[in-house]
């Protein structure tokens, strides 16, 4: 919807968002830029498009909706065609008593679309506003059950399927309007509506295996004909731009699609197996917005460390942890708080996931000569003020990265270790001299991801003695300290809002609840009983003790230890207490969490 500019300034006033001071300097950016000031005030998150949908409709005194497109009879919805819906903008969500048809539009000032749909569907309607987005996922109700449409495509397949993998490809196989091409749509987009993270397309010797990594986890979700492989990993191919006809060696690409109005970036990877060539698909959500450190997972000291970090002028600040814990979010996250006009931020990285608005983003290109530490050589030269390395994989970018962090730049890293304590040493096998370690890092974070609980739909139960005693067990708790311990930590994690209102799982004594998945929820995103993820952190803060056992050349475990003497919260007993709390369960930690 677009909004003048007359309007936009009485929303900011109204609303309170920003000082005449700060509206006077935003119009006179407006209209040197020639840009709309709607489009300013949300880029630079003055309002985003939900706030500035509600403000206006405060403003014009029309009802706001936001929309449950799981909650949309479907013979209510197709009371609107779905190209005139389309082309407006426009769902009908209820039919109130009384027989009032509630309508949502994005514009409900467009005169014309409202007397078009009223001779559609008669004039006894109510008309709500709800955001562009909203609509355009609500809209994509009109497409049915892409699973069911994926395997009628299929069937047609498989009746041709002759057993045998079929490698000859023509340019009708794989031309846009070929079953191919659907099959490999459908698959895009059953995968974006199941919030998987990765697709794997697999050949096996009778059928070609279609799996996508939910919430961490991978799930067989199709099985396709053996006849079909060649003509699809050819068409992801050409999608992807990739060489149709060579299949000896891995090969990388990337593409762009748009489902339910958002665009996502598809990073493809292809690989030679016995029985064909592997594809993996990595989808990137590029209209993500970077979220709080709270709302990824931190709280309680390690969000005290982390934020005490980011207030350094220089140093170095690692994240650890294994491929696929979230490493990459995090370094969003972070970039996104620093980002302000008056700070140059560049990377180098490999790929590059997240886009951020402001920030100077490199990609490796090893063919060419841009490696990490060539790219980091290069940052230097262009006056950067925060630096950060997507990984640090050898002895000289670790140099690299530790002479930046020692001549004024604040530089933000990850490496591959188990958790945060063997990151320091790590760095020491990499040549880095231990008083450059003590002096330049900052903060360590080890971080996981574990399966988040449907807050709505979790279980809570009483444990066994003998849970109650296995758990206590994994605590971490430090000498001198009881049971009390923990229950004070719960209490503080309560009152930092991890767990929702549940209520305490524990008492000065001991476990009186735990949590578990409801095995039967799988609505609403939900994947039985889990839905989304959410981190288990451990920050290890560079203390002077933590500096002299550098010096010396420390194990990890000793290093651990006095961390956790210093106040460390450990990954496990993060995870513990978020399951006390019922945001995750303790097998979801014991999976993720175990060496």
């Amino acid at each position: 919807m677009r909004i003048s500019d007359a309007i936009i300034e009485k929303l900011l006033a109204r609303s309170g968002v920003a000082t005449a001071e700060q509206i006077t300097t935003l119009k006179d950016e407006a209209v040197h830029s020639r840009r709309p000031l709607q489009e300013l005030v949300v880029e630079k998150e003055i309002f985003n498009e939900k706030t500035l949908t509600q403000a206006f409709a405060d403003y014009a005194q029309i009802p706001y909706i936001e929309l449950d497109p799981h909650a949309i009879p479907s013979d209510v919805l197709n009371r609107i065609p779905e190209r005139v819906a389309r082309q407006y903008n426009a769902v009908l969500f209820n039919v109130a008593e009384g027989g009032m048809q509630q309508l949502a539009m994005e514009d409900p000032d467009d005169v014309q679309a409202v007397n078009f749909i009223q001779k559609e569907i008669g004039e006894n309607t109510q008309i709500f506003i709800a955001s562009r987005s909203n609509i355009l996922a609500t809209l994509e109700n009109y497409r049915g059950d892409v699973n069911q449409e994926l395997n009628e495509v299929i069937d047609v397949q498989r009746e041709d399927d002759n057993g045998e993998q079929v490698q000859a490809v023509s340019e009708q196989d794989v031309a846009e309007d070929s079953p191919i091409a659907q099959t490999v749509n459908l698959l895009l987009e059953y995968a974006i509506r199941s919030h998987a993270s990765d697709i794997h397309i697999e050949p096996r010797e009778s059928f070609v295996q279609i799996r996508y990594r939910i919430d961490g986890v991978l799930k067989e979700v199709n099985r396709l004909p053996s006849n079909v492989i060649g003509a699809l990993v050819s068409r992801v191919k050409i999608l992807a731009n990739l060489k149709i006809d060579e299949r000896r060696v891995p090969q990388d690409g990337r593409f762009k699609i748009k489902v339910g109005g958002k665009q996502y970036a598809l990073r493809v990877s292809s690989m030679p197996i016995a029985d064909g060539e592997k594809i993996v698909m990595r989808i990137l959500d590029e209209s993500d917005q970077a979220v709080t450190l709270e709302s990824l997972g931190y709280w309680g000291v390690s969000l005290k460390v982390i934020k005490l970090a980011l207030t350094e002028p220089d140093g170095m600040v690692l994240l650890t942890g294994p491929t696929g814990s979230g490493k990459s979010t995090s370094l969003f996250s972070i970039l996104s708080i620093l980002n302000t006009p008056d700070v140059n931020i560049a990377t180098i990285e490999d790929p590059v996931e997240y886009k951020i608005l402001g920030v100077n983003q490199t990609q490796t290109n090893s063919k060419a000569g841009m490696t990490f530490a060539s790219g980091l050589r290069a940052l230097l030269r262009q006056d950067p003020n925060i630096i950060m390395i997507g990984e640090i994989r050898d002895g000289e970018t670790a140099n690299l990265g530790v002479q930046a962090a020692l001549t004024g730049h604040l530089v933000f890293s990850t490496l591959h270790t188990n958790d945060a304590a063997t990151c320091l040493p790590r760095l020491l096998d990499m040549g880095v001299e231990p008083f450059l370690i003590a002096s330049t890092v900052k903060a360590v974070v080890g971080q996981r991801l574990v399966r988040q609980l449907n807050i709505a739909t979790r279980q809570s139960y009483a444990p066994t003695e003998e849970e109650k005693q296995a758990i206590i067990r994994m605590f971490n708790i430090p000498p001198g300290k009881d049971f009390s311990y923990i229950h004070e930590l719960e209490k503080q994690a309560a009152a930092e809002g991890i767990g929702g209102d549940a209520p305490l799982s524990t008492d000065e004594r001991g476990i009186n609840t735990l949590w578990r998945a409801n095995p039967d929820d799988n609505e609403n995103d939900a994947h039985n009983g889990y839905k989304g993820r959410i981190g288990i952190y451990e920050t290890l803060a560079n203390t002077l003790p933590i500096q002299k056992l550098i010096m010396s050349h420390a194990t990890s475990n000793q290093l651990a230890t006095q961390a956790v003497a210093d106040g460390m919260m450990t990954m496990q007993t993060d995870g513990l207490i978020k399951a006390l709390r019922g945001q995750t369960t303790i097998e979801e930690v014991l999976r993720v969490s175990k060496e």
